[in-house]
């Protein structure tokens, strides 16, 4: 009995080890948060799945405490004693689950311990990783594959016109430097390579050069100079005539044996009173282009740089601020998005879409909302699948973008180009952004309301100086800057002007994935049939008015599968609860006495409520 009573007395302590235990287990999954995709292996993948549930169960068990048992200072002795023997049963349970995650820690690590040896023997080699080819195409997506005309381009002369436009109408002498800035898949490298094509005769040399995403100052800029010095000595405008005497003078010796600085003055002694146009292709970061700037001949020949970015200010600082050197590069118009998505689909010579598949093509089209990456890869996926005898699998095809993505080779690629921005996100950005897939397909959202769910979910950290609301607002800016949200104007209504946000079809599937994955977020509607969860943390109920394209039997018929997943959900570990318009909600709402954790209940979008389910929430 004694050592019943102080095993019951101690778990307050014990609470408090968990909460050391809690805070290491999250430095772990952040650390594995910053590292590459392709640096994770199965094997850490799964044993980072195992850790953050253990982290999501330690929190629960954290603020059951809180919830049950935690005393307030200014109890008295007797009030104490009374709630020590009114909590006699919680302690006892909650001193069992203590055991119980401290037991799943310890196993949890002996099983890393016991299997990470053979894994690493089990680890493919680099050399033999195989390098996709989607990196050549996506900048070349937009040319039909069987012409020579780059004339062909399709939806990208008017926006080559303006950036050549801008381009010319400076008249300084110096080098200029000039910024398109846009989402990762919408053409940026497809148009300043048909800007270098209409200007190639006003120039004596050209390079075009990619940059890294983890760019640094040494080995990465080394290779880019190389890469640049051996385009300019090699590669000749059409219209100049080389002597003998030049071509000795071109021949620069060991480029491979170079260092940086010996590159640089080789560059500098190479364009000198040359007029050249260099493009620097996915810069990521304003110390990066610092470096490649100053290694770069200063001439006074009327050079230009044209730099591609997806981040907002990068592209500002490139261009010097200047509003006539920034261009904004827009998605292609529905036209082009036809016609490009017809030559892939159905061949270079097609003109139209056959009726039978008008329906899918336009489902699809609504769905890469003008990314020309995203119509490419689809239409190529579904170029296996044009005879009218294929109506099925294309109809599964479309029905199920987010799933392809991840296992479809050829969509593969298009995942891997767009989930860059993602994964070069900080922590709290990528958990922010993860946190958006709780909003339906093409939802226009709130972004007070956002900002107010961030906080409210935890996700905003406390800063120095500033107000959570205020750290909300730079990570959202944040965001923008990066062009992973869409601000997509205001909507002004009767009482007040409400800014409003939305998020790409395509990163929303990423996003999707991504939280799927990692437990983050539980979705229930139409398009996540199938979908079953063990524990749900933050909990989503979609509208099955959103998919337009699912029949009304297929509505009807997901409707009742909903029900039945709604009805054998375990709510009692769920924090967040979302519905959107979704007649079953009445289910989950019946059950609000059960959801012993609920942080936040958002019912902005919630039909027909009844009286006594707000006689419910006022008593959670």
């Amino acid at each position: 009995m004694a050592n019943e009573f102080w095993l019951l007395r101690a778990v307050g302590s014990e609470v408090g080890e968990l909460r050391d235990e809690l805070a290491t287990m999250n430095a772990v999954l952040r650390m594995q948060s910053e590292t590459e995709d392709g640096a994770v292996d199965h094997f850490i993948r799964e044993w980072m799945k195992q850790v953050r549930e253990l982290a999501y169960d330690a929190d629960d068990c954290v603020d059951l405490y809180i919830l049950r048992i935690k005393r307030r200072p200014s109890d008295g002795f007797l009030v104490r004693s009374k709630r020590l023997l009114a909590t006699l049963f919680p302690r006892r349970l909650l001193a069992g689950s203590i055991r119980t995650l401290r037991a799943r820690a310890i196993a949890i690590s002996e099983r890393h311990a016991r299997y990470s040896a053979s894994c690493q023997a089990l680890r493919p080699s680099a050399s033999f990783a195989p390098v996709p080819a989607v990196w050549a195409e996506s900048a070349q997506a937009l040319r039909p594959p069987d012409t020579d005309d780059p004339d062909q381009f399709v939806g990208i002369q008017e926006q080559a016109k303006t950036l050549v436009a801008m381009m010319e109408k400076e008249k300084d002498d110096k080098l200029q430097v000039f910024s398109i800035a846009g989402f990762g898949g919408l053409g940026k490298t497809t148009l300043a390579m048909e800007v270098c094509r209409q200007l190639e005769a006003k120039f004596d040399r050209q390079a075009q050069v990619s940059v890294s995403q983890a760019f640094d100052g040494g080995n990465d800029l080394r290779a880019l100079l190389k890469r640049v010095l051996e385009q300019i000595v090699t590669v000749k405008s059409k219209n100049e005539k080389v002597t003998e005497e030049e071509e000795k003078q071109d021949s620069v010796g060991d480029i491979d044996g170079m260092d940086v600085e010996k590159l640089t003055s080789t560059l500098k002694e190479q364009l000198k009173d040359k007029r050249y146009l260099i493009v620097i292709d996915d810069v990521w970061t304003i110390a990066a282009w610092a470096a490649i700037l100053s290694k770069l001949p200063k001439t006074t020949c009327g050079s230009r740089i044209i730099v591609t970015t997806r981040i907002d200010s990068v592209a500002k600082e490139c261009s010097g601020g200047s509003v006539g050197k920034y261009y904004s590069i827009k998605p292609l118009n529905l036209e082009d998005s036809e016609k490009l998505f017809i030559r892939r689909a159905f061949g270079p010579k097609s003109t139209s879409c056959p009726g039978e598949l008008k329906a899918a093509m336009d489902n699809i089209l609504k769905k890469c909302n003008g990314l020309p990456l995203a119509i490419v890869s689809i239409g190529s996926l579904l170029a296996s699948y044009s005879s009218p005898e294929s109506s099925h699998m294309r109809e599964t095809i479309c029905r199920s973008i987010g799933a392809q993505m991840e296992s479809n080779p050829t969509l593969v690629g298009m995942r891997k180009i767009i989930t860059l921005s993602f994964n070069y996100l900080p922590h709290d950005l990528k958990r922010c952004m993860m946190y958006l897939c709780i909003f339906p397909e093409d939802y226009q959202i709130s972004k007070d309301r956002l900002l107010r769910r961030w906080i409210a979910e935890g996700l905003i950290p406390e800063k120095r100086g500033l107000t959570l609301m205020e750290t909300a607002e730079a990570y959202f800016n944040e965001l923008v800057n990066r062009s992973m949200i869409d601000q997509a104007g205001c909507i002004v209504t009767y009482y007040n002007r409400v800014d409003v946000c939305q998020v790409h079809d395509m990163m929303l599937e990423v996003m999707v994935s991504k939280s799927l994955e990692a437990n983050f977020v539980s979705l229930v509607g139409v398009q996540y049939e199938g979908m079953s969860y063990d524990i749900v943390r933050r909990l989503s109920v979609h509208d099955s008015e959103n998919g337009g394209k699912y029949s009304q039997s297929e509505r009807t018929a997901t409707g009742r599968g909903m029900v039945n997943i709604i009805e054998g959900m375990n709510v009692q570990h769920v924090r967040s609860l979302t519905t959107f318009q979704y007649e079953g909600h009445k289910l989950l709402l019946d059950q609000l006495g059960k959801f012993k954790l609920l942080r936040v209940l958002d019912l902005e979008d919630c039909k027909d409520l009844l009286n006594k389910h707000l006689r419910y929430i006022c008593k959670m």
